[in-house]
């Protein structure tokens, strides 16, 4: 079992192909030692529309209540639904999801109640261990497993963040990737003045038309038709449990995941100015100067939710935004042969998350996928030839 936990358990949550790396069998363990760990009477579980989806639950489910607790099964919901009822019920939570990796991967994200996340260093090494040493707890009262609909609650609480009297009439392309936004979207979008165009609403844990991972180009050039073909305002791609976005403009063009950060924390701090925002170290410098600008304090934290939650928790911010290569033999030695060749001229370099280095008129930042054997280049430069130029250079770099 060693091998197969040192695969699965990530820096924030467990993720492998299922049926080798994640089993039902390691599933109903997590239960059981998940439950132990945080001393609970009751959680939610939910999950996504993967084919292995219902069968690692239920297995969870299963160990769960052999440990004693009561199980609400808020059935198959994206991964915003789940931390909405953890803060909703004030329970602790899992949600099945690999997110935008393939069809054969699976996963689970947790947290405490309050939706806390929880990450290595809070709770998911002790729950390993739990599972190394066999330790686990057997009661002859077992909890109850009891199924709960929060989809409605959810999509209202969506609607509270804005004032629907002052939405303009909107027609916008979305392409769910046949993940969970093809059962979202409707229920959060009914009731307001837009029309939607849909594309692969079917929930399919297949991917059949592509994978549920807008962050790649060729991943986007059907919404990038359909709002050209259909002439909408803008379009919208999902991944598969829908808690990642991108956008497209009226012409079809990609608008930078930064850009799209800057906008919303200026239009956050106009309404509540001198508040904090936090951001993640691959954003565009473009972040946290648009947060000064309106008056608010930047605060930089590495790449993943978890970690950027509870920096959000610890310091009140009112706002927190993310975004998140190449395959390569041994990551960690190809981030010691890129620091080498660029600390000589480098104006400043750290080591948050991967390896960032700062020159004048330029920046990147290279590091390791959690879930998969990837490096992630993130580059910004003053002009775009010497973006280009330098991108080209650290690819070549990378791929050596």
């Amino acid at each position: 079992m060693q091998p197969q936990l040192d695969k699965i358990f990530k820096a924030y949550d467990v993720r492998g192909i299922y049926g080798s790396e994640l089993t039902e069998e390691i599933a109903e363990k997590i239960g059981n030692a998940f439950v132990s760990f945080l001393k609970c009477r009751e959680i939610i579980v939910g999950y996504d529309m993967r084919i292995s989806s219902p069968k690692l639950s239920k297995a969870f489910m299963k160990g769960a209540a052999s440990a004693g607790a009561d199980v609400i099964d808020i059935g198959q919901v994206c991964t915003d639904a789940v931390y909405f009822a953890s803060g909703f019920l004030n329970k602790p939570s899992v949600m099945f999801t690999a997110s935008h990796n393939p069809k054969e991967y699976n996963g689970i994200k947790f947290t405490r109640k309050s939706a806390i996340p929880i990450n290595e260093n809070t709770g998911l090494k002790s729950i390993r261990n739990a599972i190394e040493k066999n330790k686990f707890i057997q009661l002859k009262k077992r909890g109850q497993i009891n199924r709960k609909n929060i989809l409605e609650d959810y999509a209202g609480h969506v609607k509270k963040f804005i004032n629907i009297n002052k939405i303009k009439p909107l027609k916008i392309a979305v392409d769910a990737g046949n993940g969970m936004a093809g059962k979202i979207i409707p229920m959060v979008f009914k009731g307001l003045p837009v029309e939607i165009v849909p594309l692969y609403f079917e929930l399919d844990g297949n991917f059949p038309n592509h994978p549920a991972d807008p962050s790649k180009p060729e991943n986007l050039a059907d919404l990038q038709e359909k709002v050209m073909g259909k002439k909408c305002d803008f379009g919208m791609a999902f991944d598969g449990d829908a808690d990642r976005i991108f956008f497209v403009d009226e012409n079809g063009e990609t608008v930078n995941s930064s850009v799209i950060n800057a906008m919303i924390s200026k239009n956050m701090l106009l309404k509540s100015p001198k508040e904090k925002v936090i951001y993640n170290l691959v954003c565009s410098h473009i972040v946290p100067e648009t947060i000064r600008k309106y008056g608010g304090t930047p605060i930089i934290e590495r790449v993943g939710h978890s970690f950027i939650k509870d920096t959000m928790r610890n310091t009140k911010a009112i706002f927190a935004g993310e975004h998140s290569a190449h395959k390569v033999d041994d990551k960690n030695e190809k981030l010691k042969e890129i620091e080498s060749k660029y600390r000589k001229n480098a104006k400043k370099i750290s080591k948050m998350d991967g390896i960032t280095i700062e020159f004048d008129g330029w920046w990147f930042n290279v590091r390791p996928s959690n879930t998969e054997p990837l490096l992630r280049l993130n580059l910004e430069a003053d002009s775009k030839e010497l973006m280009e130029e330098k991108r080209k250079e650290l690819v070549v770099l990378m791929n050596s």
